[in-house]
């Protein structure tokens, strides 16, 4: 029977006798995350999670102040674009219901800001459910938008644009078939829609008060000037 003596070369590993010398991986100090909580969601979900809810908040907070801020009629239009387009009347629109109610109010807004809208502001029909609430046979995956987040999102806006644009936006409801003027027969139209009971000589004369270059029109730049004064 061979003995170790027959192989005089063989020594121990060098490393070996250091093994108790190792860390022991089930006491190890981990540091500062040793007890902190784990978090449940990856660390870029919960960083977009977070930046959702601090937008949410800023809405709220920014809305709350342009709301207070807009006339009445201006709380009404927005009021009145979201029940047109709230088709099933569940005070929640979709993208295609909020794009058009966008629209009405003057907003022509790309597919991608709308998403982000929904994506931030916005409610998925499977939350609804969960919360005990209808979604009307929307999709589950659908997001929708409630009427409170729509008022804040579009005073916002309405408060951050320029008068030019709500001026101009006045002038097309005047110029029938966007022809550039508002001839005597549409304020004559404009006046009838309106229950005004303006005289014919009356028209005329608002005509001739604002018509700078004499063609018997009111083009887009006097029209600007009538009402920035």
């Amino acid at each position: 029977m061979a003995t170790s003596s027959a192989h005089p070369s063989f020594q121990p590993r060098p490393y070996a006798s250091n093994l108790s010398k190792l860390p022991d991986r089930n006491n190890q100090n981990l540091g500062a995350s040793h007890n902190a909580p784990i978090s449940t969601f990856p660390p870029q979900q919960s960083t977009a999670a977070a930046a959702q809810r601090a937008e949410r908040e800023r809405l709220e907070r920014d809305g709350a102040a342009a709301l207070a801020q807009l006339s009445e009629e201006q709380r009404e239009e927005i009021a009145e674009a979201f029940a047109l387009f709230d088709l099933d009347k569940d005070k929640r629109i979709d993208y295609h219901e909020l794009k058009v109610a966008m629209k009405a109010l003057g907003f022509e807004v790309p597919k991608s800001e709308i998403l982000a809208l929904l994506q931030t502001h916005g409610s998925s029909s499977t939350a609804l459910k969960a919360q005990g609430q209808q979604s009307s046979g929307y999709q589950h995956s659908k997001l929708l938008l409630p009427l409170a987040a729509f008022q804040n999102l579009m005073a916002v806006r309405i408060l951050a644009r320029d008068p030019r644009e709500e001026i101009l936006r006045a002038f097309e409801l005047f110029d029938e078939g966007g022809k550039g003027k508002i001839s005597l027969a549409d304020l004559r139209r404009v006046a009838r829609e309106l229950g005004e009971g303006l005289q014919e000589e009356e028209l005329v004369a608002m005509i001739e008060e604002f018509d700078l270059d004499g063609d018997g029109m009111i083009d887009r730049e006097e029209f600007l000037g009538i009402c920035l004064g």
